[in-house]
């Protein structure tokens, strides 16, 4: 399960020491979106914040989009082609700059190992103080990005840097994090009440908060191929560079998922430009949540070209022999020659 560690900044830790008192008297912090994205579209949720204390895990909406003891909320790219474009890290609410980091590598911590970053998890990143006692802290930036120092005075929207892998991560994303004094808050749920699902107020801004609907499922990644893919593949971008010709090896269509839940059913399907089946499967029930999910299917070409004309794919997740989730997408071969 991918997973990002960010645990408390060791270097910053004096510069969240606010009273408690001074935070009680304050308004609760009002958020924009950190990253200069579209929710949804060319950036999404992973991982919401652990609200469970025990050794379980629980997100505000009593799901298990989490992983046990995760503190903020992960908004990741759909894959590192994304990221190497550049994608601007931006402070959610005006405040003033505590501390920085900029001299982690970019490299997936399945490469580096945990000790390569110890005391350092959160990679390259910003805390910025906010007024009322609030904090926020933006993790896994890329190396050499970072746009802000300490001291300076940064208001909604200031770019603070990119998205990177830096860090205790496995995939490109930004871990942002929100404190009143010494405490983390679920951006989603201030003042939840424990075990009650979709307890708490928003602390997001409000023409944001339709777009941050919570979505158990979601689809990142979508296209067809020409041979057989990986999903270091999909997650390098490399699969959407390997599109499908007349003479191809294969034809094959595949999707990344996220948020899947044990017992969801997948059923996938290719038509050929005459509208008939091309190739179409059916999955069994999933025998636990995956975090993310990666299906593929198609055909080997036989001696002859493939027939030229509208590919289409059709993807669903079942739940109860119900539709939760889908996504039809096409893929034109052209005439040989």
């Amino acid at each position: 399960m991918p997973k990002c560690l960010a645990q408390v900044w060791v270097l910053f830790a004096a510069c969240l020491l606010w009273t408690s008192i001074e935070a009680a008297e304050n308004e609760p912090i009002s958020l924009a979106l950190p990253l200069a994205c579209q929710i949804g579209k060319t950036c999404f949720i992973q991982n919401y914040v652990d609200s469970d204390l025990s050794s379980g895990v629980r997100d505000y909406a009593c799901s298990d989009r989490t992983y046990d003891g995760h503190d903020g909320t992960d908004i990741r790219v759909p894959s590192l082609e994304e990221q190497r474009a550049g994608v601007d890290v931006i402070a959610a609410a005006a405040g003033i700059v505590m501390g920085t980091r900029d001299d982690v590598p970019d490299i997936s911590i399945r490469e580096a190992g945990a000790e390569s970053v110890k005391g350092r998890e959160c990679g390259n990143g910003v805390v910025i103080r906010h007024s009322g006692g609030w904090s926020t802290q933006y993790c896994h930036m890329a190396l050499g990005s970072i746009r802000v120092q300490r001291g300076q005075k940064v208001d909604v929207g200031t770019p603070l840097g990119r998205i990177g892998l830096s860090g205790n991560t496995e995939f490109p994303h930004l871990h942002f994090s929100v404190s009143l004094g010494q405490t983390k808050i679920d951006p989603f749920a201030y003042g939840a009440v424990d075990g009650q699902c979709r307890s708490g107020t928003s602390l997001w801004k409000p023409d944001l908060r339709e777009q941050l609907a919570y979505r158990q499922r979601e689809i990142i990644n979508e296209g067809f191929a020409a041979n057989p893919i990986t999903m270091e593949q999909i997650e390098s971008g490399a699969a959407r560079r390997q599109p499908p010709a007349p003479a191809s090896p294969a034809l094959i269509a595949y999707v990344r998922a996220i948020g899947l839940e044990v017992g969801d059913v997948i059923e996938f399907a290719i038509s050929a430009p005459d509208g008939k089946p091309f190739v179409q499967q059916r999955g069994t029930p999933l025998d636990h949540s995956k975090a993310q999910y990666f299906t593929m299917i198609g055909k080997k070409r036989g001696p002859a070209p493939w027939p030229s004309g509208v590919y289409t794919a059709r993807y669903k997740v079942l739940r109860d022999d119900k539709s939760v989730l889908e996504k039809t997408f096409t893929f034109t071969i052209p005439p040989p020659g």
